[in-house]
């Protein structure tokens, strides 16, 4: 039976509230590329349009404890490439409860020719009619995978050449669109413009979906809100701002919504290091710089493994394993490791051990460590030798 027959009496989120968390079914995955368990967590993959210039890669990640599911969807549009950048990087994001369903690049065509639609002109998000079956084939695969997985929250990541002012019509950057949950939308987008948003010009806003019959129309996240009853968001950031800025964004939203927005206790592990964990930490180490004192200042220290590999001769294309556990801090242990890897890094990897890869000769990377509110770097180069 496809979903457009279903009946929707009650919506997904008081379904959750009801019975406590949704129980997960164990479906075999059809046509499963690969699958590992790691701690509790299970991730497999699989191919959708298989075979074809469409095929793309499905990525689930599923916990052992019960409870919500999120898809997230990236790569509608070819030419917006911080969404299937920043989806790419959630695909591999730890979770405690419930499934994590992702799907990077869900425009392989498109994002080939590095256009919106694809070589037909097809433009993907508007083939998701509410109630009747998606228009296209590479549409009708991927509401296959939305229906099989049937979530709790959807959310779709894009981007614009304009700022949202209240019409579409002129830009919608800079905004998330919601039709079911404007009140979350709404702390989320709070959340991130405090934390992530430095630029008056490029605070997020909270937009509404448009109706079934006014532009635009067609969309994914209309049909999951509208034909499951999920939680549906459209992220869109402003194209004019640098990639790494655009996938911050869209990743601290994301963020934000599965740690808050699909159950009281999120999905993903607070364990997991994400991008919302280290602005909190570099929010801590700038009021130190006033407060921290020098008695009290941690010691970073990088060493390689194995101890007697040497930062020095490394090869091109080879990866080494840095380790910053040697660090000391006089107060106790360190609260937190980030590491800025190249001459124009910031810091993104956390981790007391990193693997990196050496790209060029003369290869910085630095290490930050925090500890009681103060912190303290370390510096290495890595040398190829020619």
């Amino acid at each position: 039976m496809r979903p457009e027959t279903l009946t929707n009496t009650l919506p997904r989120r008081s379904v959750l509230a009801t019975t406590g968390g949704c129980v997960l079914a164990s479906a075999s995955i059809t046509g499963a590329a690969g699958q590992t368990d790691t701690g509790g967590v299970s991730q497999e993959s699989f191919a959708i349009r298989e075979g074809t210039a469409e095929e793309t890669t499905v990525y689930v990640t599923t916990a052992d404890a019960d409870g919500p599911t999120a898809f997230v969807i990236g790569g509608m549009h070819g030419n917006e490439v911080a969404g299937y950048t920043a989806a790419g990087k959630i695909s591999n994001w730890t979770i405690e409860v419930g499934t994590l369903v992702t799907i990077p690049e869900s425009n392989a065509v498109a994002i080939e020719r590095g256009t919106r639609n694809d070589q037909h002109g097809n433009n993907l998000n508007r083939a998701f009619p509410e109630w009747s079956e998606p228009e296209t084939e590479l549409a009708r695969a991927i509401w296959d995978v939305v229906s099989k997985y049937q979530p709790d929250v959807v959310i779709d990541l894009h981007e614009s050449t304009g700022i949202y002012g209240g019409d579409v019509t002129n830009g919608v950057g800079q905004a998330i669109f919601t039709g079911t949950n404007s009140d979350e939308a709404a702390q989320v987008t709070d959340f991130v413009n405090r934390n992530y948003v430095d630029d008056s010009d490029l605070v997020f806003q909270v937009g509404g979906f448009s109706s079934p019959d006014v532009q635009p129309r067609d969309l994914l996240v209309h049909k999951a809100a509208r034909d499951l009853g999920a939680d549906a968001f459209l992220a869109e950031t402003y194209s004019g701002v640098a990639l790494e800025k655009r996938v911050q964004w869209h990743t601290a939203i994301v963020e934000r919504l599965l740690k808050d927005g699909v159950s009281p206790s999120g999905i993903l592990s607070d364990s997991e290091r994400t991008v919302e964990s280290q602005s909190q930490t570099q929010t801590i180490e700038t009021a130190s710089v006033d407060s921290g004192s020098t008695t009290d200042k941690p010691t970073a220290k990088i060493t390689t493994l194995p101890t007697w590999t040497s930062a020095s001769s490394v090869q091109k294309g080879e990866t080494i394993t840095l380790d910053g556990s040697q660090s000391k801090s006089p107060t106790g242990g360190i609260d937190c490791y980030e590491w800025k890897i190249g001459p124009d890094g910031t810091y993104e990897q956390a981790g007391p051990k990193i693997d990196v890869t050496v790209e060029e000769n003369n290869y910085p990377v630095t290490l930050r460590v925090n500890s009681n509110g103060a912190s303290d770097t370390d510096e290495i180069t890595l040398s190829t030798g020619c």
